[in-house]
C-alpha cells in the first residue's frame, strides 16, 4: 500500500511543477541564460565618440533643418 502513496506523491509533485513551470523557467530555463549572456555582451560595449563625428552630426542636423519647409515659405 506504500507504493500507492509514493505514486500519489509523485503525481502531486508533477502537477505542482507543471503549474509553476512559467515561474520556474524564468529562473532556471533557457530564457535566463539568454538574458545573462546578453547582459554580459552589453557590459563590454562602449560608446566611442570623436570630435569629428560630433561636428559632422551637428552639421548634418543643421543642413536638414535648413531644408525643411516653414510656414513663411507656404504663405508666399
Amino acid at each position: 500500500m506504500a507504493w500507492l502513496w509514493l505514486i500519489l506523491l509523485a503525481c502531486a509533485v508533477a502537477v505542482l511543477v507543471a503549474a509553476e513551470w512559467p515561474r520556474i523557467s524564468t529562473h532556471l530555463g533557457p530564457e535566463r541564460w539568454r538574458r545573462r549572456a546578453r547582459s554580459r555582451r552589453k557590459e563590454q560595449l562602449r560608446i566611442v565618440r570623436s570630435d569629428d563625428e560630433i561636428d559632422e552630426f551637428a552639421a548634418s542636423v543643421e543642413r536638414d533643418l535648413a531644408q525643411l519647409p516653414t510656414t513663411r515659405d507656404r504663405d508666399r
